[in-house]
């Protein structure tokens, strides 16, 4: 699997969810128990985010994992 091709992918699915919630950064960041700086940085592409953060992120979207991640997308 390429790396950018997933980060970039999930950067994708995690804008998409926090506008699908009417989420900004700074609220959405504080129910992920994350700061509004990393998750701007998770959308922007430029970090790759641990197992734990996945899974914050996914429940305070209310989401499954793979709603963020998709792993269809990279099996052949």
């Amino acid at each position: 699997m390429e790396r950018n091709k997933i980060i970039k992918l999930f950067a994708s699915n995690l804008r998409a969810e926090r506008a699908r919630n009417n989420y900004t950064q700074e609220y959405l960041a504080e129910k992920a128990d994350i700061t509004q700086e990393y998750l701007a940085r998770l959308e922007g592409e430029k970090y790759s985010p641990s197992l734990v953060v996945i899974v914050n992120l996914a429940i305070a979207l209310n989401v499954n994992v793979d709603k963020l991640i998709p792993l269809d997308e990279f099996l052949c």
